[in-house]
């Protein structure tokens, strides 16, 4: 008899008390989220050219870098130790070439923290005309 009071009391309302806990959980994940920031710092950006093309189009010498945690240690992040680059060295053919930056980092630093590291944007094109053209 006393079972069926415990399971009646926990039946009863049940939308209620299931929509309660949705709310909670959304307000938890909510905190969680809304307390992670965005540091964005510009970093000079090495290119390495193909032998036997010339850049037609500009040729972008900063990326920059978004670094994502709590705030209490993304403004501690010297942006010095963080090298960007794009390895152009492989295109074989004129017309625009799409490689991704690559970041250089001692990645066990951010990692440990919760930080990300990220570019914006992931990766950059030049247009590659062939060297006698020009």
């Amino acid at each position: 008899m006393k079972q069926s009071k415990i399971v009646s009391s926990l039946l009863s309302n049940w939308i209620a008390k299931i929509f309660s806990f949705l709310i909670a959980l959304f307000i938890v994940l909510a905190v969680k989220v809304l307390n992670v920031n965005d540091r964005v710092v510009t970093v000079p950006l090495d290119v390495d050219l193909p032998e036997g093309f010339v850049a037609v189009s500009l040729i972008p010498d900063t990326i920059e870098i978004v670094i994502t945690g709590p705030d209490s240690i993304i403004y501690l992040v010297d942006p010095s130790e963080i090298s960007a680059s794009a390895d152009f060295s492989s295109v074989s053919s004129e017309g625009i070439a799409r490689v991704p930056v690559e970041l250089y980092y001692d990645n066990d630093i951010f990692t440990d923290d919760g930080l990300a590291v990220s570019t914006r944007p992931s990766s950059v094109r030049i247009l590659f005309s062939p060297s006698s053209a020009v």
